[in-house]
């Protein structure tokens, strides 16, 4: 901003300020207006109006006036107490504006960040292979002998079995057949059963037992497997648990302490700006009560045009 000669409670107030510099351009358009009607002659025509001859004037003459010199310096003595003038009004003007969209420099207050959401590491749940990992090789091997047991045995006694369809069929036979070895000519066939219904039945029972005993083995290493799958899935929720309970305890401790940094830099904020509004409302007062502190050189045209002031009233 350019140099002003604005001061606080003395000199030239901004409204007497307007109207003088108002005069000023006034009077200097009066002056230009009289220095552009200067030429360098006059123009005149006669007519004869019936017998009488009658002159009259096209042209003014207006020659330079003796005291132009005092004109023209008086116009632009004119022309700089008016730039004076505008000047200081301009500035004030500018200062006021400047204070009003003034705002307190926040930029020296570190901003709060606001924290990152901590998601917890979370462990998928382990499938029943996990278990079979987990028995012995002595135990597999056990298992897979079992199974193996326990299904061929299984498949011999079982319903639609062999020995099932023997026990169904030896009932029936009967002890002899016919067969047609020539037309018209049968032949008995003599038919001898090399089982018994005892021998079947305790076949089966000497079987079953073996199979039970054999499923047996297979189920308990089946739910070993079981109960190892589900205990460690168990603790791998308990684990899944607890990181989520860290991660949340600790999201909201970085939460806390956020809001508790932003609350602090909020309330010093407000107090920056607290003071910050009471200088710039005292600035604003002294701007406004600036007054025009009138250079020497344009003191005589302003006091003149005041005292015209004053007569007007």
């Amino acid at each position: 901003m350019r140099k002003n000669s604005l001061v606080v409670n003395k000199g030239l107030s901004l409204s007497q300020a307007q109207s003088v510099s108002n005069l000023c351009h006034q009077r200097a358009r009066e002056i230009q207006n009289g220095l552009n009607k200067i030429n360098n002659s006059s123009k005149t025509v006669t007519v004869l109006i019936g017998a009488s001859p009658e002159t009259h004037t096209t042209v003014t003459g207006n020659k330079i006036p003796k005291n132009v010199v005092e004109l023209l310096l008086e116009k632009a003595k004119l022309h700089g107490c008016q730039a004076f003038l505008m000047e200081n009004i301009k500035a004030k003007e500018a200062m006021l504006s400047e204070t009003k969209t003034s705002s307190p420099d926040l930029t020296k207050i570190p901003t709060v960040e606001r924290p990152d959401h901590i998601s917890p590491v979370q462990i998928s749940e382990v499938t029943e292979e996990f278990g079979w990992e987990q028995l012995s090789v002595g135990e597999m091997s056990e298992y897979l002998e079992a199974e193996s047991f326990a299904a061929h045995i299984g498949s011999f006694i079982h319903d639609g079995s062999i020995l099932d369809t023997l026990r169904r069929e030896l009932p029936n036979i009967p002890a002899m057949e016919w067969m047609t070895i020539k037309d018209g000519e049968k032949t008995p066939i003599k038919i001898t059963t090399h089982h018994n219904s005892e021998d079947l039945h305790a076949i089966h029972e000497e079987l079953a037992k073996l199979h039970r005993n054999y499923e047996q083995r297979v189920n308990y290493f089946k739910a070993k497997v079981k109960n190892l799958t589900t205990n460690e899935n168990a603790r791998i929720a308990k684990l899944n648990s607890d990181a989520q309970n860290d991660a949340t305890k600790a999201n909201n401790d970085l939460q806390a302490a956020y809001e508790t940094k932003a609350k602090k830099r909020n309330l010093k904020i407000r107090d920056i700006q607290a003071e910050f509004e009471t200088k710039r409302q005292k600035k604003m007062s002294e701007i406004a009560s600036m007054r025009i502190n009138v250079d020497s050189r344009f003191q005589e045209t302003i006091d003149s045009f005041l005292n015209e002031i004053k007569e007007e009233k």
